[in-house]
């Protein structure tokens, strides 16, 4: 029997209407596990996938999340938590999220001090894609290189390097938790800066899936892209898979101490005196000053003091050391009994802050016990701060319970590398670093309390810190400097804080955004902005 054209119409688009009420009836998860068998080679397992409606999700979430502010139950959580177990799965994951409509967000370590890699304050829904699964770490010392996964952490790959050789190392981050994804694309700094510089100096290759879904290498990416992703903040560009690192030699005994000293002890003038030499000294010697209140254990007088804790690696044996002390900060007093001669690597874990007997195999454990309500900023200092100032420092410190500041001596290397090299732009005429750290651990309750106190302390340090910009680290980041908004990631506003990361490498690094991700497909709060298509010749 054949059908009349009105009810052969009539038919169609009652199918046409079952198929549209079928498909909008499928999660977002099914549509996005459906798109990556599709697309991905081998397939996806269902484990892969893990949603809100899972007994594992919390603590998948809060696996490698550092910052409690941002596992509140008043903060929005992504639909699903995908962790890929090939690069192909994180290809895949890339063209469905553009596919589907959903935003994505990408986590390696979770050390990112505003939780951007695992919360999204200005869209939802959105997904993580957590690349704690892809973790190899191969280490070629006859080529002094390594490539490592962006889901390993620093303490993983250091390790490794020390599995093989005993005097070889990497100059990175002193957090041994951290995700070498995330961690190099904002810098990584450590113990070995002011001789050999960051971390992303010593990058020698990359891997990153760009918003096609492509793998490129540095010959693929070409110059500019690898220039942005070796310290321009992550998640921009791209997802870093892996990174070929250099390595440099270590000596396979150096030294480390720490001496504290309070303010009975005369703390303030020795600091002054530590802002005048530490950019100075021998680029083998690194010593940061580890600030915070303490008991002053006296009966009378003040309950609390202020300790200042001088924590230092150098690349060398005890009597070397003693003689560089001797000729550029006697003041510190430093004597034989306070240096250990170590290992490289066992000098990895007493800047880590673990018991002096602990085996290096702790490493390989990857994530940090380290977790707590926190919020950070960070300063550089272009010429010392005064013993005045310092003791009004010193006042606003004692009025905090959990406070610490934490400096980190730059020079050496760090002033030799010029500052459009790569996007950190933080080199020469910089003395130290500051970071403002303040923790609680009474999830909301006091938090407004604690962030106008390190507001209004940051306030306080602005004479004495670097100006016009006042610069920032783009790993310790800082919503306070300003946020992309919705579906608007104006170069204007974005400006606002990302010459206070980068400087004048900025604009450069808009001009490749806008280059490679002209729709803006890989955002956060604080990502590069692409120009409009109609500005992309005239701002920049």
């Amino acid at each position: 029997m054949k059908l009349s054209s009105n009810n052969y119409i009539l038919s169609l688009l009652s199918l046409l209407l079952l198929s549209a009420s079928f498909t909008t009836s499928i999660s977002v998860e099914d549509k996005f596990i459906q798109c990556l068998n599709l697309k991905s080679e081998p397939s996806i397992p269902l484990s892969t996938v893990c949603t809100q409606n899972e007994s594992t999700f919390s603590s998948i979430l809060q696996s490698s999340a550092q910052n409690l502010r941002y596992l509140e139950p008043s903060k929005p959580k992504p639909e699903f938590i995908f962790t890929p177990l090939y690069e192909s799965h994180v290809q895949a994951s890339v063209i469905c999220a553009k596919q589907i409509g959903i935003h994505l967000r990408v986590r390696s370590g979770g050390h990112d001090y505003e939780g951007l890699s695992y919360v999204s304050q200005i869209e939802t829904p959105f997904v993580i894609v957590d690349l704690s699964k892809l973790r190899s770490i191969n280490v070629d010392i006859v080529d002094n290189s390594a490539w490592i996964q962006a889901g390993a952490t620093i303490g993983e790959v250091y390790y490794r390097i020390a599995e093989k050789s005993k005097i070889h190392g990497f100059p990175a981050g002193l957090c041994t938790s951290l995700g070498v994804g995330g961690h190099i694309t904002g810098g990584a700094y450590g113990t070995m800066m002011r001789k050999y510089g960051l971390g992303a100096d010593n990058v020698l290759d990359a891997r990153i899936i760009d918003v096609n879904g492509k793998i490129l290498d540095r010959a693929a990416m070409g110059e500019d892209l690898f220039w942005a992703i070796r310290g321009g903040g992550g998640a921009s560009f791209g997802i870093i898979l892996s990174w070929k690192i250099k390595l440099v030699p270590v000596p396979e005994t150096v030294t480390v101490f720490t001496v504290m000293k309070n303010l009975e002890q005369g703390a303030t003038k020795i600091l002054y005196r530590w802002q005048q030499v530490a950019d100075k000294l021998d680029e083998n010697l690194f010593i940061r000053v580890i600030i915070q209140p303490a008991s002053s254990g006296q009966k009378t007088g003040p309950k609390r003091t202020i300790t200042t804790l001088y924590n230092a690696v150098f690349l060398g044996g005890t009597e070397k050391l003693l003689q560089v002390m001797q000729q550029s900060f006697p003041e510190l007093g430093l004597t034989k009994n306070d240096c250990i001669e170590t290992s490289w690597i066992k000098s990895v874990l007493y800047i880590g802050g673990f018991p002096s007997n602990t085996p290096p195999e702790i490493l390989l454990k990857g994530k940090s016990t380290f977790k707590n309500y926190f919020k950070a900023k960070s300063d550089f200092v272009k010429k010392p701060i005064s013993e005045t100032a310092l003791e009004g420092l010193w006042k606003r410190l004692l009025a905090e319970d959990s406070p610490l500041m934490i400096w980190n001596p730059y020079g050496g290397q760090m002033s030799k590398i010029p500052e459009s090299e790569t996007p950190f732009p933080h080199r020469n005429g910089t003395l130290f670093k500051i970071q403002y750290v303040i923790t609680w651990y009474d999830e909301e309750k006091n938090e407004t309390m604690h962030m106008d106190w390190i507001r209004k302390l940051y306030n306080y340090m602005a004479p004495y810190v670097s100006k016009f910009p006042r610069e920032a680290y783009v790993n310790y980041r800082d919503l306070d400097l300003g946020m992309n908004k919705k579906d608007n990631t104006s170069f204007v506003q974005a400006s606002v804080w990302g010459v206070k990361y980068f400087k004048d490498n900025f604009n450069r690094l808009v001009r490749v955004k806008t280059k490679v991700d002209p729709d803006n497909f890989f955002r956060h709060e604080q990502s590069i902005p692409p120009l409009p298509l109609e500005d992309h010749y005239n701002k920049v």
